[in-house]
């Protein structure tokens, strides 16, 4: 038997829409055999892709090129005690497609930082999952 613990499951779909509504989430991957996890804003592609915009000279580049990590994004409001969390798990990539690094580059994520030798990263959207609280009721 189990426990009805508030929280509502969200398919993939619903998952992506509310994703593409924020613009900050974590990505968590791994430093130095220790789990690392670090706040970025980022876009969501036509394919459902997370793309991260950074430096090329960017650590989290070496980092995740090539490896499987996982990203996270969600939204919460204190107030009414709802919100929602979202994960996207699948293999980060460099962009090294000039043609795709262009059509990013109109269309992607802008970097907060602004790097003048920007690149693109893109976790494929292998695996979503999400959930979402409801106006949960009591207190802490």
């Amino acid at each position: 038997m189990f426990h009805n613990d508030g929280f509502h499951v969200l398919d993939r779909q619903e998952c992506l829409r509310r994703m593409a509504k924020v613009q900050v989430g974590r990505v968590v991957y791994t430093r130095r055999a220790l789990p690392a996890v670090l706040p970025v804003n980022f876009s969501l592609d036509t394919d459902s892709s997370v793309l991260l915009r950074t430096s090329a000279r960017s650590d989290l580049v070496r980092a995740i090129d090539g490896v499987v990590v996982a990203f996270e994004a969600d939204d919460f409001d204190p107030a009414s005690r709802s919100g929602w969390s979202v994960v996207v798990t699948g293999r980060a990539n460099l962009v090294t497609d000039p043609a795709e690094h262009e059509r990013l580059s109109r269309t992607g994520p802008r970097s907060w930082v602004l790097p003048g030798d920007g690149v693109f990263l893109r976790i494929e959207a292998e695996l979503v999952t999400g959930r979402e609280l409801a106006g949960a009721l009591g207190t802490v």
